[in-house]
């Protein structure tokens, strides 16, 4: 059965890369709307459906823009969140350009959607199940997705600081895997990238409370790093926060090598590219059982590894 909140939460804080104040209020909502972001402070055609057709391709986060031009900014954290937590159906309230960054992941978003539960919906779950493969490559970075059974997920990064260095983890994200394994990690940034980010007008909001600043050997955010691959697992809580919005849950194995929001947006549109790719299917419940979210509970956010 597709789900949504039982009831709805606030959150407050400020944008990473506009650095502006903003308020976000996560709703219940019915059957089959999906996720579906309202920018309360603008007038006329306000709704904005978190699908990757309305995804502008950026290098340093995702972006959906309506018709009329519209957008929310940073939907990864929370869309990973709703993802992991097997949240089907959403209104997003927010009252500026983009989501609030909380402490850089998905953790406080997470805390508020096990705090307050899901409720099933008179409609059955469908799901996105991939068929073939689909890959694409943007010099050496590569995204993937593969027949199988579940969604799973692997992920490679390289960095010059040692601090970062070269990364890999592969996992199921099954059940509550994200909450346990992804939640709580960090973006990061190096120290050497924040002033031309700053210079191009991103990351006015970024700080060392709100992300993990490297710079060479050195971890530059206060208490360091929650784990020793935290970067590695934030890529693939955006990864996750990415295949979201293809609508549904994804029945696959995705692979990324150096890959970012634009090429998993990039992925997402091959796919759809071609009906022989992929096909919508209704859950059978051994399937549901075996998607992001299904029978989670506090104790999976307890045992955050």
């Amino acid at each position: 059965m597709q789900t949504s909140l039982q009831s709805q939460v606030t959150f407050k804080g400020i944008g990473l890369h506009s650095g502006i104040p903003v308020a976000m209020t996560v709703r219940p909502a019915p059957a089959d709307t999906g996720i579906v972001f309202r920018r309360i402070d603008v007038t006329g055609d306000n709704e904005i459906a978190a699908l990757w057709s309305n995804v502008s391709q950026e290098a340093l986060n995702t972006r959906i823009v309506n018709a009329e031009g519209v957008s929310v900014a940073t939907i990864e954290h929370i869309m990973a969140a709703l993802s992991g937590c097997g949240v089907h159906n959403a209104f997003i309230d927010i009252d500026g350009p983009e989501v609030p960054i909380m402490d850089g992941s998905s953790a406080e978003f997470v805390a508020a959607f096990v705090k307050i539960g899901l409720v099933e919906l008179e409609a059955p779950l469908r799901a996105i199940e991939i068929l073939r493969e689909v890959k694409v490559t943007r010099g050496e970075a590569v995204a993937v997705l593969r027949p199988s059974s579940e969604l799973y997920m692997s992920f490679s990064i390289e960095f010059p600081d040692p601090a970062i260095g070269a990364q890999t983890k592969a996992m199921s994200l099954a059940n509550g895997a994200f909450v346990r394994e992804l939640c709580n990690s960090r973006t990061f940034c190096r120290n050497s990238d924040v002033e031309a980010m700053r210079k191009a007008g991103l990351a006015l909001g970024g700080s060392l409370e709100n992300a993990v600043v490297v710079d060479g050997e050195s971890v530059l955010t206060p208490g360091g790093l929650r784990h020793g691959n935290e970067a590695v697992r934030h890529k693939m809580l955006d990864a996750l926060g990415d295949l979201f919005t293809a609508g549904a849950p994804i029945i696959g194995a995705y692979e990324g090598v150096r890959a970012g929001h634009a090429l998993t947006n990039a992925l997402l549109r091959e796919v759809f590219s071609d009906p022989r790719n992929y096909r919508l299917v209704t859950c059978a419940p051994w399937q549901v059982a075996r998607l992001p979210g299904a029978g989670l509970s506090a104790l999976d956010l307890m045992a955050v590894a």
